[in-house]
């Protein structure tokens, strides 16, 4: 792959809190996406306070990172007052500004041009952007950036890079989950549950068991419900695209977008370290990107996942990108917590899961490394030794039998 052709794409990673953004931000992301405390479609995140925010976005512009807002919920009446006051908040924020917002909304995006006229727009997946018509149409409007539909081949993007400005840039999903519905766009968590989908309070009725079913007479069905005894019929596989990044970057993608702002700093730590070093590899000399297929596949697999596909990159999903048997996550590494303070031989961490003295983990560190290492002592902040940490959240002092540092990642293989 030539680099001059492209330039090298920017690496977009969710945060789900603070702990997650500077995870994101040291492990090598170029931007990062959050959300605030409404008009985001994650409401079950732990997402930002404007104070958290302010701090998040002061981290990332400190180390050349961009944050971006979502205000991506499909508003009603109601929302609009609210959306008003919220994005005059983000202007005012001190000491820095988010870099862009993400909106789907028309009315949400003629606000936020009337309030903030000067701040970035990226146009979500949830405007359904299937085509370079609406590429066009976003760029008059003023939008910067549209996030493809997750429903559009390669061949198809090939062709919006080729109808619409260079200075429009395009975003694309290449890792996590896939939705059942198109773009996102998703009726049964509001029919079944009360909870709307579109304004981030998905129940994820996609991922439950199902009723096998059944043909009464030809051509007619029984209705689909849900049954201990059934399958998973809406149930994805996980998109994966860490095989292919010469064949995005020629597709003229310019944002490779990691889905996930529900996951764990490890799960955001090991998405973005994998992709941070396929792509630098690939501009520097795609035979190294070549050669080192197998630590990437290894390394993307130690994070929790569903089973891999490559979704609409190629043709059209078939049965084969379903997975019918289960909705449980492969989960080969258990999160442990992350280094906040070193201090001669111990470090400082809060703890995640339970772990014991004596027990064989890993330190997981932003420039590709995994180090294994013993679990010699732990303490708690009063000094006192403890055998194992089985409480969550306990702030504690770990001794290992190798030196970590800050923003190290603890982890250790489940069994």
């Amino acid at each position: 792959m030539d680099s001059r052709v492209r330039k090298k794409p920017e690496l977009l990673i969710p945060a789900s809190s603070l702990e997650v953004l500077k995870t994101a931000v040291i492990f090598g992301a170029d931007a990062v996406y959050i959300g605030g405390e409404a008009f985001g479609l994650r409401a079950k995140a732990k997402n930002f306070s404007m104070a958290q925010m302010a701090e998040g976005i002061a981290f990332a512009h400190a180390r050349g990172v961009k944050v971006y807002v979502t205000a991506n919920i499909l508003a009603h009446n109601e929302d609009l007052a609210g959306a008003e006051e919220y994005f005059q908040e983000l202007r005012e924020m001190e000491p820095g500004q988010a870099d862009a917002l993400i909106i789907s909304d028309p009315g949400m995006f003629t606000i936020a041009r009337r309030v903030w006229p000067e701040v970035e727009i990226h146009i979500s997946t949830q405007a359904n952007n299937t085509n370079y018509g609406t590429f066009l149409f976003w760029w008059n409007q003023g939008a910067k950036r549209v996030v493809t539909a997750r429903e559009l081949s390669l061949k198809e993007i090939r062709e919006i890079r080729e109808r619409i400005p260079e200075e429009m840039e395009i975003e694309s999903f290449v890792h996590g989950a896939m939705c059942i519905s198109y773009s996102g766009r998703c009726l049964l968590s509001s029919y079944f549950t009360g909870r709307d989908a579109n304004k981030g309070a998905c129940t994820h009725p996609c991922r439950w068991k199902y009723a096998v079913v059944e043909e009464t007479r030809p051509g007619e069905y029984m209705p689909v419900f849900e049954n201990e005894r059934g399958t998973f019929l809406f149930n994805s596989r996980d998109l994966c695209m860490i095989e292919y990044i010469p064949e995005l970057v020629g597709a003229g993608i310019d944002s490779f977008k990691i889905e996930g702002r529900m996951k764990t700093a490890l799960y955001v730590a090991a998405v973005a370290r994998t992709y941070r070093r396929a792509i630098d590899d690939c501009f520097e000399d795609e035979r190294k990107y070549r050669a080192n297929l197998d630590w990437y596949r290894e390394e993307i697999e130690k994070c929790t996942y569903r089973r891999f596909t490559t979704g609409f990159y190629f043709g059209k999903p078939d049965e084969n990108t379903q997975i019918y048997d289960n909705n449980t996550y492969v989960n080969e590494y258990v999160y442990l917590g992350i280094v906040e303070e070193a201090k001669d031989s111990l470090v400082r961490i809060e703890q995640k899961n339970k772990f014991c003295t004596g027990d064989e983990i890993e330190i997981m560190k932003p420039d590709g490394r995994n180090v294994p290492v013993t679990v010699e002592a732990i303490y708690n902040e009063e000094g006192g030794s403890m055998e194992s940490a089985p409480h969550p959240r306990q702030l504690l002092w770990v001794k290992l039998s190798d030196a970590a540092e800050p923003f190290d990642l603890l982890r250790v293989r489940g069994k």
